[in-house]
């Protein structure tokens, strides 16, 4: 990606820089310009045949006065990794001899020099950091972890739906390629919310069956109905697949419930319909948005809302059981 300066044009942006994936132009009041651009890996970055690397250097009137200016303003920010590039701020030799004895650098607290870092540190680069995160994400690459734009689950099942999807990207000169990633790129406005949710369900249900299990509740006739039918169904399922190994790692009757059918064994709340913290009833609402999610099916806006809310409700109830195992 790359972002001018101040309108900056330069040879070297259009004969080096043309398949850019996106260009952006930052305005400054200070009068300086330039170009700030990122490389897809930290590694390109590298100067062949050397040990040196490229960075953000600084220029004024055509002559490198600081390489690697985010070493005086350091952000911690996983893309100063990725940036290079050069600003020029010609107006700094007006100034009363801002350069160190040698020549070849500025001195740290020249007035001028302090407000140029200040308007990098302050203004320009928290624009790049951002959009960058942004961009990243759009093109299928993982962004900054530390931006909180989304949120932590989010950004996580993106990365998964990147590294998943990525197996089903066809070569490039494949007739098909554009139309299929369009289709992958229609799904990742899902998958955020759609991995998230089900990491949710495998943890909560999970440990709803062990729950269960440590404190002994005994099936009810009506779960052992549930389990043969399910086991029967299963049965039949591997003989049409020809599958003879096991498929459950433990061949436990739990494992053959879901929430509501977990949430009946202890949770009831019979008659009582004002009792408070119901699983049982949180989770016969959250069944058919659970059970739609399980078949990867896309929900829509509203239904992921209510899955949302009811599931916030079921990880509050099984906490209280937890801690109070």
């Amino acid at each position: 990606f790359l972002w001018t300066i101040n309108n900056f044009n330069d040879p070297y942006i259009i004969d080096c820089l043309p398949f850019c994936k996106e260009t952006t132009n930052l305005s400054s009041p200070l009068d300086i310009n330039g170009f700030i651009a990122t490389v897809k890996k930290p590694s390109h970055l590298k100067i062949r045949e050397t040990d040196e690397k490229v960075t953000l250097d600084f220029f004024v009137n055509g002559r490198l006065r600081e390489k690697d200016i985010l070493k005086n303003i350091p952000t911690n920010r996983i893309v100063e990794s990725y940036v290079y590039g050069q600003i020029h701020f010609n107006g700094l030799d007006d100034n009363d001899d801002p350069f160190t004895s040698s020549r070849e650098g500025v001195i740290a607290d020249n007035h001028s020099y302090q407000l140029f870092l200040k308007e990098i540190k302050d203004k320009i680069f928290p624009q790049i950091m951002d959009q960058w995160d942004s961009l990243r994400r759009k093109t299928g690459d993982d962004g900054d972890p530390d931006n909180p734009k989304i949120t932590r689950k989010e950004r996580k099942s993106e990365e998964l739906y990147n590294a998943v999807s990525s197996d089903f990207s066809l070569e490039k000169g494949d007739a098909n390629k554009a139309v299929i990633d369009t289709w992958v790129d229609e799904l990742k406005n899902d998958a955020g919310f759609c991995f998230s949710s089900y990491a949710e369900c495998y943890i909560s249900e999970n440990l709803l069956r062990r729950y269960i299990s440590e404190k002994g509740v005994n099936l009810s006739n009506e779960s052992q109905t549930e389990i043969a039918d399910y086991k029967k169904r299963e049965k039949t399922a591997k003989q049409l697949g020809n599958i003879s190994i096991d498929i459950r790692k433990y061949d436990h009757d739990l494992s053959y419930l879901a929430m509501a059918d977990l949430a009946s064994l202890f949770d009831k709340g019979g008659d009582d319909r004002e009792r408070q913290n119901n699983l049982l009833r949180d989770s016969r609402e959250y069944k058919p948005l659970r059970d739609a999610l399980m078949h990867t099916a896309l929900l829509s806006e509203v239904a992921k809302t209510r899955l949302n809310m009811t599931y916030e409700n079921i990880k509050g109830r099984l906490k209280e059981l937890l801690s109070a195992k």
